[in-house]
């Protein structure tokens, strides 16, 4: 869907000042900004909204020596890796693909850190970028950099979930604050291969609550003629101290046999409690996937919840709500890697219309006034 009253990129790679990069003077090699993508959308204590962006810090040259190489945080600096070029499958530009035993390993082309910018609500121009505040690796479990992070605010604290790469595992870790500039790390919540978890802008019968994606090679198949498809899907845990989850027995949001656009899913916005058209629930924006060359075309779909069982999904619409916009990109197509993909990470609820923020085409941060008539809980 377009024609939404404002949908632009409010940041793009050549925006971001790499010599304040949390990896500048470490190694003697040149950079560049693969990707400014992926922001998490808060409202900040004074009202300014914050974005904090993933950047994806890429060599400029990653093949020399006869190596493909990759960028790693060690201890107290950054290093490079390198890997026999004849080994290495670059069909990918995020990735490159080694041989294992009997299973996937892959090492990534950037390493990824967290940046926090502040924008204005109104006029969606730039108020500040901290770098001073970035987010950056902090230990072997996520040596490969943060990805995608989400925040959520309950009970009057910011929650802000990301996925951290390593060869140790992938896994999600969990970041609080009181003012969303300065984060304290609160350890890893959930183990290897569970991404994108969103927690629940609100408690649940005095629970915190959150969608993970937990993700395999192996699914089991549903009976023949079933409405669901096997496949990854987006399942539910609660908490009692937003630390320590415990999924839930009931499913959350599965992929469809009626469309081929969820042949992969997985979250997107914490869910936030609105109002559609008098109905009540938890909205929630969740991407598909439908299959096409390496990367897929992704699109923003959206689920309501019920308000105190989530796990009932109260309307949906198999009609992509957000899908890539060539226009938006078009000014920096030069700089395009993939195509075909908006991925959505936050919203804030401003009244008659929803404020959507968005990685486009793994590129660049885009933010969209959807109406609130633009959904149709039926």
């Amino acid at each position: 869907m377009t024609g939404f009253p404002i949908d632009q990129l409010i940041l793009t790679p050549p925006m971001i000042d790499l010599s304040r990069s949390p990896l500048a003077g470490h190694f003697d090699a040149q950079t560049y900004v693969l990707g400014a993508f992926n922001p998490a959308l808060t409202v900040l204590p004074n009202g300014n909204l914050l974005l904090m962006v993933r950047v994806a810090e890429a060599l400029r040259e990653p093949v020399f020596d006869g190596k493909v190489h990759a960028i790693r945080w060690d201890e107290s600096s950054y290093v490079l890796d390198g890997w026999p070029l004849e080994q290495a499958d670059t069909a990918d530009p995020r990735k490159f693909m080694l041989p294992g035993g009997g299973w996937k390993i892959m090492a990534l082309t950037s390493l990824s850190w967290l940046l926090p910018v502040e924008i204005s609500p109104d006029e969606l121009r730039i108020v500040a970028i901290h770098y001073d505040r970035a987010v950056a690796p902090a230990g072997s479990w996520q040596c490969y950099g943060l990805e995608d992070p989400r925040i959520s605010r309950v009970e009057g604290r910011y929650w802000m979930t990301t996925c951290s790469v390593s060869p140790e595992r992938h896994s999600t870790t969990l970041y609080s604050s009181d003012d969303a500039l300065d984060w304290t790390f609160e350890g890893i919540v959930l183990d290897h291969q569970n991404k994108d978890m969103l927690i629940f802008e609100g408690l649940i019968g005095g629970k915190y609550w959150a969608q993970t994606r937990p993700l395999g090679d192996l699914y089991f198949a549903y009976p023949p003629g079933s409405e669901w498809r096997a496949g990854p899907s987006i399942n539910l845990a609660s908490s009692p101290d937003c630390r320590h989850w415990q999924p839930c027995l009931q499913p959350g949001i599965r992929p469809h046999a009626a469309t081929v656009a969820t042949a992969r899913m997985g979250g997107g916005t914490p869910p936030i409690l609105t109002e559609l058209a008098g109905r009540r629930g938890w909205l929630t924006l969740w991407h598909g996937v439908e299959p096409k060359e390496i990367v897929g075309i992704y699109r923003t779909y959206w689920s309501l919840l019920d308000p105190e069982e989530p796990s009932r999904v109260l309307a949906t619409d198999h009609a992509p709500l957000l899908e890539a916009n060539p226009a938006l990109t078009a000014p920096i197509d030069a700089l395009m890697y993939v195509r075909d993909v908006v991925f959505t990470t936050g919203i804030v609820d401003a009244g008659d219309h929803f404020i959507v923020a968005s990685g486009e085409a793994d590129l660049a941060c885009r933010i969209t006034h959807i109406p609130k008539s633009a959904f149709n809980p039926g």
